[in-house]
């Protein structure tokens, strides 16, 4: 029997290769039990209390910090014999780059935690988090490079020479795509300064509707009419935006003219009855009323009024009650709205002139419309 362990193999006797298998299976038959009795308990502890920080922690030790002690105790049973040179290499750069990946994605975790927690408690945080998506793969992609050059540096590579070669890359990169990193940058001017958040009701121009998604270089909004637009974030951040649901409520400016043989008694009352309207609306609050000036064909009053609510179908269903009431009571009370008219002279050949008022609403009775 010794001399079968005594017996070597590629430069190792059967009894080292035997110790070898047997620390290997002990050290994860011990990693594993510690996962199943000890952190699964823990993590079962940690879920029944209200702080998120100590989930994260376990959820990571489970994560990335378990295989990456499974692969530590392997690698460290291996290397105890004895290997020829190019294997102990290939041996050494696989340790390299599975502890490099796995401590990557620890790294990268915990950062993207810290910013989530950092973000979420700012004001606005819940809709932040939600247009995190371009923060998250930039941060990555960064965290990723840093790791993999401090991986070649392990590995025996001239680092420095990748680090200038990067940055030459990065100049002519940077060169050939202006558009694009200025579209980058300003993805983080609309992040951190907010001046839309997803389900904003934009108008931007003469095109308006709802954002859907903020992405890193185009920020997309779905119409009312059903179609999605696309906008680059620089076309964004450099035009006039219209944001109306940063709107509290509305200031609705309206006008109404009556008619040139209103008396003044009807006119001074006009007023008063205008103000009974509005007021009796609900979540209005009004503000005035006057005999703004004498129009065309009509006596114009403008009245104006607050809509205590952003929403638009609540402002038109106020409006449409307003001019309702209106036209009911001033029929009731015999007053006249003015529609256009105007009057044309007329000379005969006999030197004697007339004149004759003529109503626009004539174009209306043979076919054509007015707003």
């Amino acid at each position: 029997m010794e001399s079968l362990l005594e017996q070597e193999y590629f430069g190792n006797s059967v009894q080292s290769y035997l110790i070898v298998l047997g620390v290997i299976l002990f050290g994860l038959l011990l990693v594993a039990a510690f996962k199943r009795f000890v952190l699964k308990r823990v993590h079962a502890w940690v879920a029944s209390t209200d702080n998120a920080y100590d989930d994260f922690a376990v959820e990571t030790v489970s994560k990335f910090l378990v295989p990456m002690v499974d692969f530590v105790i392997v690698y460290a049973a291996l290397k105890t014999l004895v290997w020829p040179e190019r294997l102990a290499n290939i041996l050494e750069v696989v340790f390299v780059v599975v502890l490099t990946y796995y401590a990557i994605r620890l790294v990268s975790s915990v950062i993207l935690m810290l910013l989530r927690t950092y973000i979420s408690r700012q004001e606005g945080g819940a809709e932040k988090v939600k247009q995190m998506g371009g923060i998250i793969l930039i941060v990555n992609i960064v965290i990723w490079i840093i790791g993999l050059v401090f991986m070649f540096g392990n590995l025996g590579y001239d680092v420095t020479a990748i680090i200038a070669g990067m940055g030459i890359g990065g100049i002519a990169i940077a060169l050939a795509a202006q558009n694009i990193i200025g579209d980058l940058f300003n993805y983080f001017v609309i992040f951190f300064d907010r001046p839309f958040e997803v389900g904003d009701f934009l108008v931007v121009g003469d095109k308006n509707g709802i954002v859907e998604k903020i992405g890193i270089k185009t920020t997309r909004i779905a119409t009312l009419s059903g179609e999605q637009l696309v906008f680059s974030n620089s076309d964004l951040t450099s035009s006039r935006i219209h944001n109306y649901k940063k709107m509290q409520r509305r200031r609705i400016v309206f006008g109404v003219g009556v008619t040139y043989e209103t008396s003044p008694e009807d006119l001074r009352a006009i007023p008063s009855l205008l103000r009974e309207i509005v007021s009796s609306q609900k979540d209005v609050t009004f503000d005035r009323a006057h005999f703004k000036a004498f129009g065309d064909s009509s006596l114009d009053f403008e009245i104006v009024y607050f809509v205590e609510n952003a929403e638009y179908n609540t402002y038109m269903d106020v409006q449409q009650e307003i001019n309702l009431q209106i036209y009911e009571q001033l029929g009731d009370r015999g007053i006249s709205i003015a529609f256009p008219t105007r009057t044309l002279y007329i000379r005969n050949e006999n030197g004697m002139k007339f004149h004759v008022n003529r109503s626009e609403a004539t174009a209306s009775e043979n076919g054509s419309s007015q707003n």
